[in-house]
Protein backbone atom coordinates (compact mmCIF):
# COMPACT_ATOMS: atom_id res chain seq x y z
CA UNK A 1 0.00 0.00 0.00
CA UNK A 2 1.47 3.81 -0.90
CA UNK A 3 1.87 6.02 1.77
CA UNK A 4 -0.65 8.31 -0.13
CA UNK A 5 -3.49 5.97 0.74
CA UNK A 6 -2.77 4.84 3.96
CA UNK A 7 -5.59 6.60 6.23
CA UNK A 8 -3.83 8.87 8.60
CA UNK A 9 -6.70 9.52 10.74
CA UNK A 10 -7.21 13.11 9.25
CA UNK A 11 -10.94 14.50 9.17
CA UNK A 12 -12.46 15.05 5.85
CA UNK A 13 -11.96 19.03 6.89
CA UNK A 14 -8.31 18.47 6.10
CA UNK A 15 -8.72 17.15 2.54
CA UNK A 16 -11.04 19.66 1.50
CA UNK A 17 -8.28 22.26 2.62
CA UNK A 18 -6.21 20.22 0.17
CA UNK A 19 -8.72 20.98 -2.78
CA UNK A 20 -8.76 24.77 -1.82
CA UNK A 21 -7.18 27.75 -3.13
CA UNK A 22 -6.86 31.35 -1.58
CA UNK A 23 -7.36 34.43 -3.50
CA UNK A 24 -6.68 38.05 -2.83
CA UNK A 25 -9.67 40.11 -4.27
CA UNK A 26 -9.80 43.45 -5.73
CA UNK A 27 -12.01 45.71 -8.06
CA UNK A 28 -10.92 47.15 -11.53
CA UNK A 29 -13.42 48.82 -13.74
CA UNK A 30 -16.65 48.05 -11.57
CA UNK A 31 -15.74 44.22 -11.51
CA UNK A 32 -14.43 41.81 -9.12
CA UNK A 33 -10.59 40.17 -9.50
CA UNK A 34 -8.55 37.81 -7.77
CA UNK A 35 -4.85 37.14 -7.80
CA UNK A 36 -3.57 33.60 -6.11
CA UNK A 37 -2.54 34.77 -2.43
CA UNK A 38 0.74 33.39 -2.67
CA UNK A 39 1.72 35.79 -5.55
CA UNK A 40 1.15 38.62 -3.48
CA UNK A 41 4.06 40.49 -1.39
CA UNK A 42 2.10 43.81 -0.18
CA UNK A 43 -0.57 46.00 -0.57
CA UNK A 44 0.53 49.80 -0.72
CA UNK A 45 -1.90 52.77 -1.00
CA UNK A 46 -0.95 54.67 -4.43
CA UNK A 47 1.71 57.24 -4.03
CA UNK A 48 3.89 58.80 -7.10
CA UNK A 49 5.75 56.47 -9.85
CA UNK A 50 9.28 57.88 -11.67
CA UNK A 51 7.87 57.61 -15.27
CA UNK A 52 10.20 56.18 -17.72
CA UNK A 53 10.37 57.12 -21.45
CA UNK A 54 9.32 55.26 -24.27
CA UNK A 55 7.35 52.51 -22.13
CA UNK A 56 4.20 51.41 -23.46
CA UNK A 57 0.79 53.49 -21.43
CA UNK A 58 0.34 50.60 -19.45
CA UNK A 59 3.90 50.60 -17.54
CA UNK A 60 3.28 54.00 -15.40
CA UNK A 61 6.62 53.66 -14.27
CA UNK A 62 8.71 52.55 -11.59
CA UNK A 63 8.94 53.10 -7.57
CA UNK A 64 12.19 52.23 -5.37
CA UNK A 65 10.81 49.83 -2.71
CA UNK A 66 13.43 49.17 -0.12
CA UNK A 67 15.99 49.37 -2.71
CA UNK A 68 14.18 47.27 -5.45
CA UNK A 69 13.45 49.07 -8.46
CA UNK A 70 9.28 47.64 -9.37
CA UNK A 71 7.69 48.40 -12.20
CA UNK A 72 3.98 49.89 -11.57
CA UNK A 73 1.30 48.39 -14.28
CA UNK A 74 -1.97 50.21 -14.63
CA UNK A 75 -4.17 47.07 -15.50
CA UNK A 76 -7.28 49.47 -16.59
CA UNK A 77 -4.99 50.85 -19.03
CA UNK A 78 -3.36 47.34 -19.78
CA UNK A 79 -7.22 45.91 -20.15
CA UNK A 80 -8.07 48.47 -22.35
CA UNK A 81 -10.67 50.14 -19.93
CA UNK A 82 -11.38 53.50 -18.98
CA UNK A 83 -8.76 55.28 -17.10
CA UNK A 84 -9.04 56.22 -13.47
CA UNK A 85 -7.98 58.97 -11.27
CA UNK A 86 -5.44 58.25 -8.59
CA UNK A 87 -7.10 58.96 -5.39
CA UNK A 88 -6.67 57.75 -1.82
CA UNK A 89 -8.90 54.76 -2.73
CA UNK A 90 -6.35 53.67 -5.29
CA UNK A 91 -4.10 50.86 -4.02
CA UNK A 92 -0.90 49.13 -5.53
CA UNK A 93 -0.85 45.33 -4.88
CA UNK A 94 2.71 44.51 -5.71
CA UNK A 95 3.13 40.60 -6.74
CA UNK A 96 6.08 38.14 -7.33
CA UNK A 97 5.75 37.31 -10.87
CA UNK A 98 8.63 34.15 -11.72
CA UNK A 99 11.42 35.92 -10.03
CA UNK A 100 10.53 39.22 -10.48
CA UNK A 101 8.59 42.10 -8.26
CA UNK A 102 6.12 44.02 -10.12
CA UNK A 103 3.34 46.41 -8.86
CA UNK A 104 -0.20 46.82 -10.27
CA UNK A 105 -2.66 49.38 -9.70
CA UNK A 106 -6.22 48.42 -8.93
CA UNK A 107 -9.00 50.56 -7.78
CA UNK A 108 -9.01 49.00 -4.46
CA UNK A 109 -8.94 45.72 -2.44
CA UNK A 110 -11.71 43.85 -1.52
CA UNK A 111 -10.79 40.87 0.72
CA UNK A 112 -9.51 37.62 0.86
CA UNK A 113 -11.61 34.22 0.00
CA UNK A 114 -11.30 30.65 -0.12
CA UNK A 115 -12.73 28.63 -2.91
CA UNK A 116 -13.01 25.04 -3.85
CA UNK A 117 -11.94 23.25 -7.00
CA UNK A 118 -15.85 22.97 -7.41
CA UNK A 119 -16.54 26.67 -7.38
CA UNK A 120 -14.26 27.28 -9.64
CA UNK A 121 -15.48 27.41 -13.72
CA UNK A 122 -12.91 27.83 -15.94
CA UNK A 123 -13.13 30.40 -18.60
CA UNK A 124 -15.00 29.79 -22.19
CA UNK A 125 -13.45 30.12 -24.99
CA UNK A 126 -14.46 33.49 -26.60
CA UNK A 127 -12.91 33.08 -30.26
CA UNK A 128 -9.71 34.40 -31.69
CA UNK A 129 -10.20 37.92 -30.66
CA UNK A 130 -9.89 37.41 -26.82
CA UNK A 131 -6.67 36.75 -25.10
CA UNK A 132 -7.99 34.94 -21.99
CA UNK A 133 -4.91 32.80 -21.23
CA UNK A 134 -4.26 34.64 -18.11
CA UNK A 135 -7.80 33.50 -16.92
CA UNK A 136 -8.03 30.62 -14.64
CA UNK A 137 -11.25 30.96 -14.74
CA UNK A 138 -14.41 32.71 -12.64
CA UNK A 139 -15.11 31.84 -9.34
CA UNK A 140 -18.21 32.29 -7.57
CA UNK A 141 -18.83 32.98 -3.98
CA UNK A 142 -21.36 34.52 -1.85
CA UNK A 143 -23.39 34.32 -5.43
CA UNK A 144 -20.72 36.90 -6.74
CA UNK A 145 -18.36 35.82 -9.45
CA UNK A 146 -15.01 37.01 -9.65
CA UNK A 147 -12.35 36.62 -12.48
CA UNK A 148 -9.38 34.86 -11.49
CA UNK A 149 -6.26 35.54 -12.91
CA UNK A 150 -2.64 33.74 -13.48
CA UNK A 151 -0.37 36.84 -12.72
CA UNK A 152 2.41 34.79 -13.98
CA UNK A 153 0.71 34.01 -17.11
CA UNK A 154 -0.58 37.91 -17.23
CA UNK A 155 2.92 39.15 -16.93
CA UNK A 156 4.67 36.70 -19.34
CA UNK A 157 6.81 36.64 -22.39
CA UNK A 158 6.07 39.71 -24.50
CA UNK A 159 5.28 42.43 -21.94
CA UNK A 160 7.65 41.36 -18.89
CA UNK A 161 10.54 41.81 -22.23
CA UNK A 162 9.28 45.09 -22.35
CA UNK A 163 9.26 46.24 -18.81
CA UNK A 164 12.78 44.45 -18.68
CA UNK A 165 13.86 46.55 -21.68
CA UNK A 166 12.54 49.75 -19.90
CA UNK A 167 13.85 49.77 -16.70
CA UNK A 168 17.44 48.44 -17.53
Amino acid sequence: MSPSSVNTGNSSGALEAADTQQFLTFKLAGEEYGVGILTVQEIRGWSRVTKVPHTPDWLLGVINLRGVVVPIIDLRVKFKFANAEYNDTTVVIILTVATRVVGVVVDGVSDVITLAAAQIKPAPSLGTGADTRHIIGFGTLDERMRILMDVEKLMAGADMGLVDKAIH
